[in-house]
């Protein structure tokens, strides 16, 4: 199945973060947080403004971005755990340095 985003949503794919500290310690699965990392599957076209104009959106596919832990809406796709947000729920796009 693909999933195709409508005006200004995104599909975005966490990026699972280090299970272990920088000192060594590993972190058991049920103590770690959900990451605020993801790479961006799918994006939708953008969304209309006011004069009826189509306003680009800001990501593309491929870009990482960071966004609130509880930022989307959770959907299974063949197995991926994926998530479906608004633009506007994205924080900030990672670049390379």
């Amino acid at each position: 199945m693909k999933l195709r985003p409508l005006h200004d949503r995104v599909i975005v794919k966490r990026i699972e973060s280090e299970t272990k500290t920088a000192s060594g310690i590993v972190i058991p699965d049920n103590a770690a947080e959900k990451p605020d990392q993801g790479e961006v599957l799918a994006v939708g076209p953008g969304k209309k403004t006011d004069k009826g104009e189509l306003a680009p959106m800001s990501v593309k596919v491929g870009d990482r971005v960071l966004f609130g832990k509880y930022s989307g809406q959770t959907v299974k796709v063949d197995g991926d755990e994926l998530l479906v947000m608004k633009e506007d729920d994205l924080f900030a796009v990672v670049e390379a340095k």
